[in-house]
């Protein structure tokens, strides 16, 4: 009986022995046997792994892609203005052994590169650079972080510019820019406006210069808009009818012509009524 007993209490501890060397590895890990501190060849993929619990030392690493934010990082762009960037990296593990044995803390080793580049970033790029050409910041910054991180076994997906902080009085600045802006778009297009109606005036003066009739009928159009109005009043220098007399005349009567009527002619008054 002595002898059963201990055969089942040896029984018991090797069992246990075996449940402590049983782990599962799930399916975005990845897992790295070390015995007695040397890594073994073999990376464990996901599923059921067996190994000797005295002997060895499982560590699981994480495949997925990894969210970091960069803290805001202050600095001054090349064009001397004073700004805060913060980032967000992306990125995942592409060799377990390298990221484990390579680098003391993977994830804090790509954090501080984050920052460095990206305060490197800041002070090669100008302001406009960092406010609209985001996409060629973004790219720079992702070689830039890429390169140590490569050697960690580490690939970063992608960088990413959250925001871009300024100064109030740049901020001001900018605002008053952008209404100069406006302005001075209102003030060319108010131009071209009026431009263009010269032109169109000129042409219609043409026109009644070759049609003497045109000028007549023009004149009735406006005694029409005027009759429009209640109690309007439309004084005429001289009667409507030596328009024709005047027309016919050479350039010197016209003067002569012209010089006294102001003298002597008293100026005609035609009321329309309603």
């Amino acid at each position: 009986m002595a002898v059963v007993g201990i055969v089942v209490g040896v029984l018991i501890v090797l069992a246990l022995w075996l449940a402590t060397g049983v782990r599962i590895v799930k399916q975005y890990e990845r897992g790295l046997v070390f015995r007695f501190g040397r890594l073994r060849s073999a990376v464990r993929g996901p599923g059921l792994v067996l190994f000797a619990p005295v002997l060895d030392r499982l560590r699981k690493v994480n495949m997925q892609i990894v969210t970091m934010p960069v803290p805001a990082q202050e600095g001054i762009t090349r064009d001397n203005v004073t700004v805060r960037v913060d980032a967000v990296v992306y990125f995942n593990v592409l060799d377990p052994a390298r990221a484990i044995i390579n680098v003391q803390d993977y994830l804090f080793a790509i954090e501080q590169v984050a920052q460095t580049s990206l305060r490197s970033i800041i002070g090669k790029s100008e302001l406009d650079d960092l406010l609209s050409n985001r996409d060629k910041l973004n790219q720079g910054l992702e070689v830039m972080i890429d390169n140590p991180a490569l050697g960690w076994g580490i690939h970063i997906d992608r960088v990413e510019i959250k925001d871009v902080a300024l100064p109030e009085t740049m901020k001001r600045s900018m605002s008053r820019q952008a209404e100069a802006e406006r302005e001075r778009r209102a003030r060319v297009i108010s131009a071209d406006g009026e431009l263009q109606a010269s032109e169109k005036l000129a042409q219609a003066a043409h026109a009644m210069a070759d049609t003497p009739g045109a000028l007549q009928l023009r004149l009735l159009e406006t005694v029409v808009e005027v009759a429009a109005e209640k109690n309007s009043t439309l004084v005429l220098p001289f009667p409507v009818e030596l328009l024709r007399f005047v027309e016919k005349l050479p350039a010197g009567e016209v003067g002569r012509l012209r010089d006294t009527l102001a003298r002597q002619a008293p100026a005609t008054e035609t009321t329309v009524a309603h």
